[in-house]
């Protein structure tokens, strides 16, 4: 008799058990496929976003946001980074993470930040908006801009 409590009690444990591992492998997994989505850059080719301590801290006691685009072989882009709250920096880093090109302040002479790149393989990029140092963040505009030559 006591063989079967103990082997109905261990039964009863079991599916809940095994219920709550599953439970738990499926939140990890949502919470990871979270953990790093780089957003889409819309149509328009134009963001005003919002730069916080809730996005991707840098390790220089700043934060960086990440945008998705598809380019082309053959495209030139420029990418104009402005916010009138925070010293910026641009990247343009390829989908594996390495660096393309970087600007931290434009040919102005402020902390706007402005990147010219020559795409030579199609593909998805990330542009890479952050602030220098621990100079914090705030409202920016991100634009995306393919330079096309003048017809002769």
């Amino acid at each position: 008799m006591t063989n079967a409590i103990a082997a109905r009690f261990g039964f009863s444990l079991l599916v809940p058990v095994a219920l709550l591992a599953v439970s738990l492998t499926s939140a990890a997994a949502r919470a990871q496929n979270r953990l790093y989505t780089p957003l889409p850059i819309p149509d328009t080719n134009e963001i005003n976003d919002k730069l916080s301590e809730r996005d991707i801290p840098t390790g220089d006691g700043g934060f960086a946001r990440d945008y998705l685009v598809d380019l082309q072989d053959g495209d030139q882009v420029a990418i104009d980074l402005t916010s009138d709250n925070f010293d910026t920096i641009v990247t343009l880093m390829a989908a594996d993470g390495s660096t393309i090109a970087e600007n931290d302040d434009g040919p102005d002479g402020s902390t706007n930040s402005l990147l010219f790149a020559r795409i030579t393989e199609s593909g998805q990029y990330i542009i890479r908006v952050r602030a220098f140092g621990e100079t914090g963040g705030g409202e920016f505009n991100l634009k995306v801009t393919r330079l096309r030559p003048i017809d002769s």
